[in-house]
């Protein structure tokens, strides 16, 4: 994920997005899902590189 915002320069995956043999996109959006089952780190992290909940 990181690679990608450092690349494109934002946070916005489609969902159908792949890089390096993972769906980015599929990842992100479980990410959103479980949201409230996440760390603080986690959630800090997810933040830092821009994402939007």
């Amino acid at each position: 994920m990181a690679a990608f915002v450092e690349r494109e320069g934002h946070a916005r995956v489609l969902r159908t997005r792949k890089e390096d043999g993972t769906s980015l996109g599929t990842w992100l959006n479980n990410q959103k899902a479980r949201r409230n089952r996440l760390s603080p780190e986690q959630l800090g992290q997810q933040e830092a590189l821009g994402v939007a909940w």
